[in-house]
């Protein structure tokens, strides 16, 4: 055991040294390959604009009712709000945790506290049923729907296949079932910098039935499934694979159903997909790899033991490098267009994104920012 002990110390010696000198090093600044991608859209959403009132953090996903109105927005301290364009204010809509305390409610400045999400809930997957129904998944409490009045949102499921749901992420609809993420089984939504050096691959997608009240885990060992999107005629979902740097299909029915698929390698880490106003699709890219993500799964596990202050790294550089940027994706996987903020200034760390009437709607799991983009 001693001798194990100075040999971690040793190697920590030395390692710590060198990675901190390539983690100040710009030569291992992160470069995508975007040059096969369409890049007209440049620093485009430089022009977008903040709205107003925002004093929250973490406005993760962003939806609209049925009747247009919203955006509604999940934030970190467990609320779900409505923007209230008559008293142009947001206003509470529904709390997803049966345990908030006072200090779930009090005043904060708008940032994250991940050591109260666990008592204050975090809801960030949002959609709105054709009744008007508001379904969340909450990061701690599983999947769970509000009516249209909204008011303490009830749970729905918070197991599937027998596992307690761990890391519940985003929802969308089919036929008479819910589809939804469980992003691990084995690292809560607070520990998600951890998922990402580790490099976890036990996340799930899930179906809810509607009539049967059950819950099926449809495909396993997925590395970090976040958004989730129902084609317009229900034939098929695409979820996004955060980890792998990618979007894949599952087919519901057809000739392939069941079958799951590649549809299209990303520059970055994906996080929210939504269907667009022209029934392709819209994904958000959250931050791009860094030098740190770049190391071998092995490693950077094996750096995790040492005394390497691995997680404030990454944390700093994806800060750092992080620059805006969406994406428009055709139903055969094709990249359609692409908007940046090539340099961060205005767009950065994307997570939600909806279109809503020509303008595309822009929130972020980290920042205290909602963006709106005018697409024409």
């Amino acid at each position: 055991m001693a001798s194990s002990c100075r040999v971690l110390w040793v190697v920590g010696v030395l390692v710590v040294p060198l990675l901190s000198f390539l983690a100040m090093s710009h030569l291992f600044a992160s470069v995508s390959p975007l040059s096969k991608f369409p890049r007209d859209g440049l620093n485009l959403l430089q022009k977008a604009i903040s709205q107003q009132g925002v004093d929250f953090a973490g406005p993760e996903s962003l939806a609209f009712d049925p009747n247009g109105f919203g955006p509604y927005t999940g934030v970190s301290d467990g609320r779900i709000l409505r923007w209230d364009g008559h008293s142009s204010a947001w206003i509470l809509f529904s709390t997803t945790s049966p345990n908030r305390t006072e200090e779930c409610s009090s005043k904060k400045p708008p940032v994250m506290d991940l050591n109260l999400e666990h008592v204050c809930g975090r809801p960030l997957g949002l959609r709105f049923s054709k009744e008007g129904d508001l379904y969340i998944s909450d990061a701690y409490y599983g999947l769970m729907v509000v009516g249209p009045n909204g008011g303490p949102a009830r749970s729905l499921t918070t197991h599937a296949g027998g596992i307690p749901l761990h890391f519940t992420n985003d929802v969308d609809f089919g036929d008479n079932v819910v589809y939804f993420t469980d992003s691990s089984t084995k690292f809560q939504k607070k520990q998600f910098v951890l998922m990402f050096l580790y490099g976890d691959d036990s996340g799930r997608l899930i179906s809810f039935d509607l009539v049967t009240r059950e819950s099926t885990v449809i495909i396993s060992n997925l590395h970090f499934p976040n958004g989730v999107a129902v084609s317009r005629d229900k034939s098929f979902l695409l979820v996004c694979e955060t980890l792998k740097q990618r979007v894949i299909r599952y087919w519901i029915r057809g000739p392939k159903a069941g079958k799951v698929e590649q549809f299209v390698a990303l520059p970055g880490f994906p996080d929210n997909i939504r269907l667009t106003e022209r029934d392709d699709f819209w994904v958000a890219i959250h931050a791009q790899p860094n030098w740190i993500m770049k190391l071998p799964v092995l490693v950077r596990r094996a750096l995790l033991q040492l005394p390497v202050p691995l997680a404030g790294w990454y944390i700093q550089m994806a800060r750092k490098q992080a620059r805006g940027m969406v994406m428009r994706l055709g139903l055969d996987g094709q990249i359609l267009e692409v908007l940046e903020d090539d340099q961060g200034k205005v767009a950065k760390l994307l997570s939600g994104i909806e279109e809503q009437d020509g303008v595309l709607w822009l929130g972020s799991v980290v920042l205290p920012q909602i963006l709106k983009y005018k697409l024409r």
